[in-house]
């Protein structure tokens, strides 16, 4: 899970709760769902977070979150705007593959140490998480004393949005002393080398003009000239993107963060080829949420001034309404800041937090019976037993993966006919670029635990019963979803043989008749390769994993490894 680091003297400070000591602090963190993992070498506290509310990516969101628990802030809070003075200009020479842009200008921010490594902090937070690594969205920040804006037909200081050819012109980027073209940049410059991917393979670069020249090469890197200082008290924040919609968001977070330092926030006119648009768009939105559900999600009795209560101090607000079949619902208005809430149940959420999750008494359901283990779990559990009985350690890995890791790295294109290559269940708007969709086999996520523990002894026996799934038309769902057995042993003398042992001996227990005839898969070596087939049905692989694997994963030892559907032992 993704971490930021608060410093707790400035969360006091922006709270005005001087008088909380840090355990109590920690208590009311966690109440937010922030759990505390350490201190980092500041004595900042280094908190793991849901990366669904990425409005607590710096202090001063959690600072406002812990208001609206404390009770000091209610309901939607939208910060004034002043009306633009500046313009960006969007050319149609800016590359199809990064079309869009927005911006907004920062007025009389107080900027010391610590508030400027929170906002460096909640920059690199977003780019990492909302941005996909800049790749969705890049946020660049700028002195705005050191930009001097062409002027505009009304008057307006204009920079400009373009694209250039990679040697057309040159610019000193950060930490640099030097004049670079943008493809020098990407050669010689640390920066340049580490996201050069991004725009390596575009005609043209994007690139933001003001009067005096280059000042920006998103979403490589800022130029010298406009780098903010604690000595800066207005800025310029521009954000480039393949998505209006999420450098929209990242702009209101930052805003939101910057205004809860007191700073005075100013609008800037975006101006397309074809249209116009006014940024930050700090609009809020609204969800219908039924006080049935609220009731039946929460499991306990609420009066609807207790709902509209704790959505106030949500920091959201509800208006009561009725529905067309007479029932009671709300209309929930939520702030421009949250990217989080996409359904009545995130509000639910927010309510449940409100009320205090662990206020709920606990009780029994209104049915007639008491639970017991599924057959399908039962299955899973025996099939560990065995598995820990035979050596290995029991693994449980995230179900959620990307391409990379699932095909490239493991030689196997997505859609063929091998063992693992079937056509991936994406998500559609993922926050993260490590976690792009549901994995289709087990054996990556064995293969990344032993690369990230390769300075620990071997042998190094893994295994894991774990959920993967699929496109298939077939499902009424679209998606098969199933349970799978992998299994690595990674030491200096692992092989086949030592694997398929390990199979025979787990199916015997088992009852079950297994076959291993030879097959080709091109994550392990040929000749060492056989197809799983169990009681005549072809269910899995087994083999050693191929060299060109091993290296890619950084392990220096032989690895073997089988996987196969649970199904096949029942």
């Amino acid at each position: 899970m993704p971490t930021v680091d608060i410093d707790p003297d400035e969360l006091r400070d922006l709270t005005g709760r001087e008088e909380k000591g840090d355990e109590e602090l920690k208590e009311d963190l966690f109440g937010l769902g922030l759990e505390f993992e350490g201190r980092t070498e500041d004595g900042a506290f280094e908190l793991e977070f849901a990366p669904d509310r990425l409005d607590r990516l710096s202090v001063e969101g959690v600072a406002r979150s812990l208001r609206y628990q404390y009770g000091d802030a209610r309901g939607v809070h939208v910060p004034s705007t002043n009306n633009a003075d500046w313009t960006i200009e969007v050319d149609e020479s800016v590359p199809d593959e990064r079309p869009y842009v927005t911006g907004a200008v920062i007025r009389d921010v107080d900027l010391d140490e610590e508030s400027l490594e929170s906002l460096i902090q909640l920059q690199e937070k977003l780019h990492a998480t909302m941005g996909r690594k800049r790749a969705k969205g890049a946020i660049g920040i700028h002195d705005l004393t050191m930009l001097k804006g062409s002027p505009a037909t009304e008057g307006n200081p204009t920079i400009e949005y373009v694209g250039l050819e990679p040697d057309e012109d040159t610019f000193v980027p950060l930490d640099s002393d030097q004049e670079m073209t943008p493809a020098e940049v990407l050669e010689e410059h640390q920066t340049g080398q580490t996201y050069a991917d991004l725009v390596s393979e575009y005609e043209r670069y994007p690139a933001i003009y003001d009067d005096l020249g280059l000042f920006s090469f998103p979403p490589v890197i800022n130029g010298r000239r406009t780098e903010v200082s604690t000595d800066s008290r207005d800025l310029f924040v521009e954000m480039t993107g393949t998505d209006q919609w999420t450098i929209d968001k990242m702009l209101n977070i930052v805003c939101y963060a910057l205004a809860g330092r007191g700073a005075t926030l100013e609008e800037v006119n975006v101006e397309y080829p074809d249209h116009e648009i006014v940024r930050p768009d700090l609009s809020t939105k609204t969800k219908t949420v039924a006080h049935d559900r609220i009731e039946t999600i929460l499991g306990i009795d609420l009066d609807p001034e207790e709902v509209i209560d704790l959505a106030e101090r949500s920091g959201l607000e509800a208006e009561r309404e009725e529905s067309e079949d007479g029932d009671l619902v709300y209309e929930v208005t939520v702030p421009p800041y949250r990217v989080d809430v996409l359904h009545p149940l995130d509000v639910i959420d927010d309510l449940g937090r409100a009320y205090g999750f662990n206020d709920l008494e606990p009780r029994y359901p209104d049915v007639g019976t008491v639970g017991g283990r599924h057959e399908r779990s039962r299955l899973e559990r025996s099939v560990r037993e065995q598995l820990v009985g035979l050596g290995f350690e029991d693994l449980l890995n995230f179900h959620m993966i990307n391409e990379a890791e699932n095909y490239e790295r493991l030689d196997i294109e997505p859609g063929t006919d091998v063992y693992g290559a079937g056509e991936p269940a994406t998500i559609k708007e993922p926050y993260s670029e490590d976690f792009t969709m549901l994995r289709t086999w087990v054996t990556p996520s064995l293969l990344m635990v032993l690369e990230r523990n390769t300075h620990r002894a071997y042998p190094q026996d893994l295994a894991e019963i774990g959920f993967t799934a699929e496109v298939d038309e077939s499902e009424n769902t679209g998606v098969a979803e199933r349970r799978r057995v992998g299994a690595v042993l990674a030491s200096h003398e692992a092989g086949y043989e030592d694997a398929k042992a390990r199979l025979q001996a787990l199916c015997r227990r088992f009852d079950v008749d297994l076959e291993t005839p030879p097959t080709e898969h091109p994550t392990f070596i040929s000749g060492r390769t056989a197809s799983v087939v169990i009681d005549g049905e072809e269910v899995g692989v087994i083999g050693e994993v191929h060299p060109k694997v091993l290296v890619e994963h950084d392990l220096e030892v032989p690895i073997a490894g089988f996987e196969f559907d649970l199904a096949a032992l029942r």
